[in-house]
């Protein structure tokens, strides 16, 4: 729920090359860098590569992205016998998948349809949560916010199948359109699974507002960043007083949980709202609602007609996209969603030699030297904040390529021909996994991603970052290239996942991962001012279309983006020691890097995803954390030799600055 994501790749050299890294054919030269330094960067590359068809954004992560995805295609083609060649050889028997067409849900509707009392409605709920995970509210581990060494159970909002809250009562055109083709997709679905259509129009009008019901009562996606306010600890009586119709002790029982594990509910206000809908909703509306959810939640494994439908409005009416991915990536998804770690090793003894694992590690690093300084040169904290960030930056766990001990998936039992049931066997397999660990201590060589992935993350419950093997690769690092782009790509996203621990919410947490103030209230109060900069910037920004940010959902982000280049500056010129960069290619030291830096950012995203993003994500739109960035860095300025009246420049009293 709270660890950070973003797009990074990483590798390291510290010798001077002969090369630049720098494609002048992806530059723009008819744009000034220093009115729209992303076009100026990205350009020509933009210019010879539109978004796909099939595809919501493109840029240099998403080719990163197909390429690594094929290699993995390559793997599993040749994994047969494995559990990880199973998943896939059973998710690519569409002939298999579109004969069976709804078979493989009708005992879990029949079960919904069988639903005579409020008792039972309860087991139906139970039994729909062990399917697909689909219900009234989620559930998952994590460790105590205030004692992170303990894992427990967190009853989360959920029951929503638009993005976020907000698109239920939104009166904007493009949200109300959404709402009307909300509506039609149910229906359609509900035909496709065996309705008839003059039902399946009421249903759906009714699913509609009884998630609306549900979603009055949803805090938005700005209000969930409040980490304090998602933080309500209770015991099994207080869970129940919550929500006393519902049979909580039956869901325990079915997660293999004692009654004394404990609990934090996220927003209870949220199992307020659902109680009293299990008293004022008609047991039909229930049913109604729930054999959607079914469907809708197992969508992606049912026959053709259904899979297109889903796909069309998940991805057409949402993202803009016309055209879906290929079989293959989607079954390669399957499998990594499924056997991770395994896939995750078959791809690791193939593509990442532990060189590149090591070389890594020197990277990281040196970024947490660099960092260290800039927290001891800090002029407006206290030597208190100055200890306890410093203490806070030693404890630091950082974790490169993949985990020193692999997950065990002996226990899993799935086969080359049944993909529904696969996929069902997965997540119970999964689910039983993570509840599991609720009450024991927490295992900090875990990881929450798998080896192949193209992301990285900081937890702040552990305190650490971590890298994942899938973006340990070009093309955002160059073996060959020069201090200069190596620093301003990766060290730039290194540095992005190391700011999150003193963000506005990693700020929150000790070295410990405990959400305890240890700052003055004089420097939380300069903290507190230095974000509310971020958020004015962001929230100023004209995206287009009607788009804006929302800047206290993306602070979090922009900060991270900030503090990760001002970081990497640092550590570039740090790595030169004292020398002079030399000029390659007509480009300074400086300039290569900040050129770097944009490119990471140079992707092209359609106007409807701009709108999902701008409403769910934390992230800023890839253009703008370049440019945003860029504003706010008077290194840029001098390197360009930009102008205070220029449109990448913000004036001195409005940049914003951490240290």
């Amino acid at each position: 729920m709270w660890k950070r994501v973003v797009f990074v790749s990483l590798l390291a050299a510290v010798c001077f090359a002969q090369h630049s890294g720098i494609d002048r054919t992806s530059l723009d030269p008819t744009c000034k860098p220093c009115q729209d330094f992303w076009r100026y960067a990205n350009g020509g590359w933009l210019d010879k590569n539109p978004i796909p068809a099939r595809f919501p954004s493109w840029g240099p992560a998403s080719v990163l992205s197909e390429n690594t995805r094929a290699n993995l295609r390559g793997i599993l083609e040749a994994a047969k016998g494995t559990k990880a060649g199973d998943v896939y050889a059973a998710c690519m028997d569409t002939a298999a998948i579109d004969a069976a067409g709804v078979k493989p849900l009708q005992p879990y509707f029949d079960r919904v349809a069988a639903i005579g009392s409020a008792k039972e409605l309860s087991a139906g709920l139970v039994a729909a949560q062990s399917v697909t995970g689909v219900g009234p509210f989620t559930l998952q581990q994590l460790g105590d916010l205030k004692n992170s060494k303990d894992i427990i159970l967190y009853v989360d909002s959920g029951g929503l199948s638009l993005p976020e809250r907000d698109y239920y009562f939104k009166d904007d055109a493009r949200s109300k359109q959404i709402r009307e083709e909300f509506v039609k997709h149910v229906a359609r679905m509900l035909e496709l699974a065996g309705t008839q259509p003059e039902a399946a129009a009421a249903q759906a009008q009714t699913i509609l507002a009884f998630e609306t019901k549900l979603a009055d009562a949803t805090k938005t996606a700005v209000q969930r960043r409040d980490i304090p306010a998602m933080y309500h600890k209770v015991d099994f009586a207080g869970l129940t007083a919550m929500a006393p119709d519902f049979d909580w002790k039956l869901l325990f029982n079915e997660l293999h949980l004692s009654t004394s594990a404990p609990i934090n509910v996220t927003e209870p206000e949220f199992l307020k709202r659902f109680n009293q809908q299990l008293t004022s909703e008609s047991l039909a509306d229930w049913k109604t609602w729930l054999r959607w959810r079914l469907l809708t939640g197992s969508a992606g494994r049912l026959a053709k007609p259904i899979f297109d439908e889903n796909f069309h409005f998940r991805s057409t009416v949402l993202t803009g996209v016309t055209e879906q991915q290929p079989r293959w990536r989607t079954c390669v998804g399957m499998a990594d969603g499924s056997v991770g770690e395994e896939l995750g090793k078959l791809y690791v003894d193939k593509y990442f030699p532990p060189q590149s694992r090591q070389r890594a590690k020197d990277l990281v690093e040196n970024l947490r030297v660099t960092l260290g300084e800039q927290i001891q040169g800090s002029e407006w904290l206290a030597a208190d904040t100055k200890r306890n960030a410093l203490l806070k930056l030693k404890a630091f766990n950082s974790k490169v390529g993949y985990p020193d001990r692999w997950r065990d998936y002996s226990g899993l039992k799935v086969d080359a021909k049944s993909y529904f049931e696969n996929a069902v066997a997965s997540y119970r397999f999964e689910r039983a996994y993570q509840m599991s660990k609720i009450g024991k201590p927490i295992d900090r060589n875990e990881w929450e991603m798998t080896p192949p992935t193209l992301n990285a993350y900081y937890n702040p419950l552990m305190n650490e970052i971590v890298f994942p093997a899938g973006i340990l690769q070009p093309p955002f690092f160059d073996g060959q290239g020069d201090d200069a782009t190596n620093y301003g790509a990766i060290g730039a996203v290194i540095g992005h996942e190391m700011g999150h621990g003193f963000d506005d919410q990693g700020s929150q947490f000790d070295a410990e991962g405990n959400m305890k103030n240890w700052w003055t209230p004089a420097d939380l109060k300069s903290f507190t001012t230095r974000a509310g900069c971020v958020v004015e910037q962001y929230d100023t920004l004209d995206l287009g279309d009607g788009a804006h940010h929302k800047g206290k959902l993306v602070v979090g982000e922009a900060m991270g983006d900030l503090n990760g280049l001002k970081l990497a500056y640092r550590a570039y010129h740090r790595a030169l020691k004292g020398k002079e960069a030399p000029v390659i290619d007509g480009f300074t030291g400086d300039q290569r890097f900040f050129l770097a830096f944009a490119r990471v950012w140079g992707s092209q995203t359609r106007p409807e995803a701009v709108q999902l993003q701008t409403n769910t994500d934390p992230h800023p739109i890839a253009k703008y954390r370049a440019i945003g960035t860029l504003q706010n860095m008077p290194e840029f300025r001098k390197a360009f030799e930009c102008q205070g009246t220029d449109k990448m420049v913000r004036v001195d009293e409005k940049q914003c600055s951490l240290w």
